[in-house]
């Protein structure tokens, strides 16, 4: 399927070069002379390289067409990460590669996920947007500290840093987004 270069978004697949490759990064620019573009750092996903790339809007791009099959995450063994197919109980592992060093740290028991994959060969997981996580250490705020930021640095309990509200303390249960580990909302359980 063809989108438009400038409506690529990290964690997207397209297909550039003859290749498949994963969106990590974009960032849109307008600069004051010439026309908007966005650049994009794009990982190839069968070897590992990275390429840095500008889309134009005008210009367009064919986005890789994934099929997604619902599985459940059952364990990790070392860096393979099980899933079970949860239509016919078939499981794969997957390393810690395909799935990303980011996303690995959000994986949780018995937790839902959506396996992508082109031609029958798994490229990556997706996660739900949020998880639910527990706050193990949380630092003190320091008194008129108001004027600046008025976020703290927290460590939840699958070892991710992350910054909460002054309000949150050690124990409180945090939602947590899991595309890139910011703080959503005070858990409502």
């Amino acid at each position: 399927m063809k989108i438009n270069g400038n409506t690529i978004r990290p964690g997207m697949i397209i297909e550039h070069q003859g290749g498949l490759w994963r969106a990590v990064k974009t960032n849109h620019t307008q600069p004051g002379k010439g026309g908007a573009y966005l650049q994009a750092e794009l990982k190839n996903i069968r070897n590992g390289t990275k390429l840095n790339v500008r889309f134009r809007s005008s210009e367009s791009v064919e986005r890789a067409h994934l099929e997604q099959t619902e599985h459940q995450f059952l364990f990790a063994d070392g860096d393979l990460y099980t899933f079970m197919n949860t239509e016919n109980y078939d499981q794969i592992s997957l390393s810690k590669d395909i799935i990303g060093e980011d996303q690995v740290a959000f994986l949780q028991d018995g937790m839902m996920v959506n396996v992508e994959s082109h031609d029958g060969d798994p490229l990556g997981v997706q996660l739900p947007d949020t998880v639910t996580l527990t706050v193990t250490k949380a630092d003190a705020v320091v008194k008129g500290q108001t004027a600046s930021s008025s976020f703290k640095p927290a460590m939840l309990e699958n070892g991710v840093r992350c910054l909460v509200p002054p309000h949150i303390e050690t124990g409180t249960r945090i939602v947590v987004n899991t595309v890139d580990g910011t703080y959503v909302e005070r858990a409502k359980d």
